[in-house]
């Protein structure tokens, strides 16, 4: 079949990889220059198969409270009046149930489990090197009660037969050695072994490379105007090439949409209504200037939810969730919250010499994303991973190849399509 997969984002080139290997004849369509020049630029680094979990859990409205008043607060809300935010925030509260967040977090589970088993296969056969790294992820309690509270996601990692292991402040070190410098500052840890980490822009670039070696086309500085459709079955997209004010229409037999936070936009005329909005998240790259006081892998600072990665001979630091629409400013208040978290526990950093970057997270209200077909004959999504896209991306696609294609996915996905949503 002729498919259009609109996005080349990291969802976006995974899909049009499994795509061209299944045999279809594939064009990606993107607004950028390149791939990887949005939400996947510059992600946190982390592949995190067992440290996945909902935002919408049990104690979140109160903890957002409290978060709101912080200096260095994990969560900023920018209230607007804005329906598709209060509409948003409205299903996510209705997520922050124990029972909500026990389905939710099982079915990120089994999609992250599967993408661990696809990314492993996919480097095999490629031999695409990312700065990757298979040592864990390592969630830092600095507070006794943040450890017991991890309680809940030991329950479910051990329900899912994920690896994990809980550790005491030395089993902390053990993994990090780095945190010696810090160990007063730490209470406990939970270990998840088969976590990895890597660069996300390094690898989808080299995944577009190899998906053109398939006969994949990329479409480059081309606007999406919208899709075509006729009598209920997808025909094509229309598209404008920059500075071009003609639209070209693309034909195709199928099309995947995988634009991220957004993808509602471009759905919503075509009567589907996707819960996906932006939470806009923040990294710094810094160099590593002493070895001996940089992580090894991930470590997940609990109390302001921020990612520590090592990536090759820098440091990603990755995290917040700001709800202020679809703004991309950089806030200077941000970066200091990203530069307190790093310097506390690994100190001796040069921060000044890092970058700083923000993108727009596509969420839905339960953190699980939405993959499969629509109501629209041949029109199939694949977004709303929210921070796990780079997590979910490989096990993702293998679901859209298979479903485009007719085949029985390898795991149950019924629950992840748009219908769930009514």
């Amino acid at each position: 079949m002729k498919v259009i997969v609109l996005g080349a984002g990291i969802l976006g080139v995974t899909s049009a990889y499994q795509l061209a290997k299944a045999g279809h004849e594939v064009t990606v369509v993107d607004r950028q220059p390149g791939p990887a020049l949005e939400t996947s630029f510059a992600n946190a680094g982390e592949v995190s198969f067992g440290y996945c979990s909902p935002w919408a859990a049990p104690g979140i409205p109160a903890k957002a409270m409290k978060w709101l008043f912080m200096k260095h607060a994990p969560l900023i809300l920018r209230p607007k009046f804005d329906v598709a935010m209060l509409s948003w925030m409205t299903r996510m509260l209705s997520n922050c149930t124990s029972e909500r967040y026990a389905i939710n977090k099982s079915r990120m589970l089994r999609l992250a489990d599967y993408s661990r088993i696809a990314l492993a296969e996919l480097r095999a056969e490629t031999g695409i090197a990312y700065d990757e790294r298979m040592q864990g992820t390592l969630q830092l309690f600095r507070t006794q009660q943040q450890l017991d509270a991890s309680a809940k996601d030991v329950k479910a990692l051990a329900a899912d037969g994920i690896p994990y292991e809980v550790l005491d402040r030395d089993g902390c070190i053990r993994v990090e050695p780095a945190l010696k410098h810090v160990r007063e500052k730490i209470v406990g840890g939970l270990l998840t072994p088969k976590d990895e980490t890597g660069d996300c822009f390094k690898f989808t670039n080299a995944l577009a490379a190899k998906a053109e070696a398939l006969g994949v086309r990329f479409a480059y500085g081309t606007t999406i105007k919208a899709l075509d459709v006729e009598a209920g079955r997808v025909r094509g997209v229309v598209t404008a090439r920059d500075g071009d004010r003609d639209r070209e229409r693309i034909s195709a037999d199928a099309v995947v949409v995988a634009l991220g936070s957004y993808s509602p936009l471009l759905l919503k005329p075509l009567g589907i209504s996707l819960p996906v909005y932006p939470v806009k998240g923040y990294s710094l790259t810094i160099p590593i200037t002493d070895a001996s006081r940089a992580p090894e892998s991930t470590v997940m600072d609990e109390t302001y939810k921020i990612a520590i990665t090592r990536l090759g001979d820098r440091i990603r630091v990755g995290g917040m969730a700001e709800i202020s629409g679809y703004t991309n400013d950089l806030g200077l208040a941000r970066r200091s919250t990203l530069e307190h978290s790093v310097t506390d526990l690994f100190p001796g950093g040069d921060v000044s010499k890092a970058s700083f970057w923000s993108g727009l997270r596509p969420m839905t209200p339960d953190g699980t994303p939405v993959i499969g077909p629509t109501k629209i004959i041949g029109l199939f999504l694949n977004t709303g991973h929210g921070t796990l896209g780079w997590t979910m991306s490989t096990g993702s696609a293998r679901l859209i190849g298979d479903l485009v294609s007719g085949r029985a996915p390898e795991i149950d996905a019924k629950d992840l399509a748009v219908s769930r949503y009514g």
